[in-house]
C-alpha cells in the first residue's frame, strides 16, 4: 500500500498554539531553526529513499530561498502552506486572496515547479470558511489538503469524508463533498476541487487522529503503527501522514508566556520524534501527493491510488499532470 507523506515547513514560533505570545511582529527577533530542521528531514528521507510533498510557508521561502530550491532539486513536490501562517477564519477574503496568491507565485519562482496544492495553517478550512475554495480556485490551485475530519478547538469538520473526495460548488455559492458513488449535491456545478483530508482512524463510529503531528508524539509508536496498518489492511486504503520539521528539534527555544495546554501540545516527546519518524519510513511506503495523482493518470483512472475510493480528478489537474 502506497501512502502519502507530507511535510509542513514552518518554524516553531509560527504555530497557531503560540499566536497569542508570538505575533508576526516578533518573528524576526526569534532564532530561525526551520532551515536546519528541514535539512534534517531531507537527510532522513534521502537515507530512506522516500519522496514527500513539502507544504512550504511563504514567509519561510522568502527568507530561505535556497532551502526551497534544495527541496525541489532533491525530487520532492513543493506545495503551498500560505504565506503568513494565519488561520483562514482570522482573515478577510481579500487578505486570504493575497496570502495564497503571493505564496504560490513565490514558490513557483523559486522551485521551477507548478504549485498544485495548498494546505491551510492549522488545517483551518472549516464550515464557516468554505469560501476559501473559491479563492484557491481563482489563484490557480488544483487540490487542497486542509480538512481534518475531527473535532478540535482550532480546526476540523468532523462529519466530512475521511479519504480524498471532490468538493463542488452549487449555484448559491455553497460547497459540499461529492463523495464517490453518491449523487452529486450540486450536479450542475462546474466548480470542483480535489480535497485530500488528513487521515483519521474510525473506531466505534468516531474519527480519531492518528496520522501525524502532535498525535504522533502523544501516542506510543506501536499505537500509531497499529492504527495506520489497520487503515491499510482492514480498510484497504492509503493514509495521508504529516509532520513539521520543528518536531524533530528537542533543543528549540521555549516560548515564554504560552498556556500550559499549548506548551504540552507543542513540546511533548520532541526528543522521540526523529526515532519514530525513521521507524515510520521503514514500516510504510510513501509517495508525494503529486506522484500519486500522476500514477492514477498513467493508469487512465479518474481516482487516486489503487484501492482509494473512486474520486474524480478535476480536469485541470489532469492537464497539469500531463506537464509533470
Amino acid at each position: 500500500m502506497i501512502n502519502l507523506l507530507t511535510i509542513d515547513v514552518e518554524d516553531y514560533f509560527h504555530v497557531s498554539a503560540f499566536e497569542a505570545v508570538s505575533p508576526p511582529s516578533m518573528w524576526e527577533s526569534c532564532e530561525f531553526r526551520v532551515d536546519r530542521n528541514t535539512v534534517k528531514v531531507l537527510a532522513i528521507l534521502a537515507e530512506s529513499e522516500v519522496k514527500a510533498t513539502f507544504f512550504v510557508l511563504g514567509w519561510v521561502a522568502r527568507r530561505f530561498p535556497e532551502l526551497v530550491r534544495r527541496i525541489a532539486a532533491e525530487g520532492h513536490e513543493i506545495a503551498s502552506h500560505g504565506y503568513g501562517h494565519r488561520r483562514v477564519g482570522t482573515q478577510s477574503r481579500a487578505e486570504f486572496r493575497e496570502d495564497v496568491y503571493s505564496s504560490k507565485t513565490l514558490l513557483e519562482d523559486l522551485s521551477g515547479q507548478e504549485i498544485l496544492g495548498y494546505r491551510a495553517p492549522s488545517y483551518s478550512i472549516g464550515l464557516n470558511s468554505l469560501w476559501a475554495y473559491d479563492e484557491l480556485m481563482e489563484a490557480g490551485y488544483l487540490y487542497d489538503s486542509s480538512v481534518f475530519p475531527v473535532a478540535h478547538d482550532f480546526y476540523g469538520i468532523p462529519d466530512w469524508p475521511r479519504f480524498p473526495f471532490c468538493v463542488v460548488r452549487g449555484g448559491e455559492g455553497q460547497w459540499a463533498p461529492d463523495e464517490s458513488g453518491a449523487e452529486a449535491p450540486f450536479p450542475d456545478s462546474g466548480c470542483r476541487m480535489l480535497e485530500i483530508p488528513i487521515t483519521t482512524l474510525n473506531l466505534c463510529g468516531r474519527n480519531l487522529p492518528i496520522a501525524g503531528g502532535g498525535y504522533f508524539r502523544l501516542f506510543p509508536y506501536e499505537v500509531t503503527r497499529w492504527g495506520l496498518r489497520r487503515i491499510n489492511r482492514h480498510e484497504g486504503l492509503p493514509f495521508v501522514f504529516y509532520i513539521h520539521p520543528w518536531e524533530l528539534d528537542p533543543e528549540q527555544p521555549r516560548m515564554a508566556g504560552a498556556s500550559w495546554k499549548s506548551r504540552m501540545r507543542h513540546y511533548l516527546n520532541l526528543g522521540q520524534t526523529e526515532g519514530r519518524f525513521r521507524k515510520l519510513l521503514e514500516d510504510f511506503s510513501f509517495v508525494p501527493v503529486r506522484k500519486s495523482l500522476a500514477a492514477a493518470e498513467d493508469r487512465g483512472e479518474d481516482c487516486l491510488p489503487v484501492k482509494m475510493p473512486r474520486v474524480p480528478v478535476p480536469h485541470p489537474i489532469r492537464a497539469a499532470l500531463g506537464n509533470s
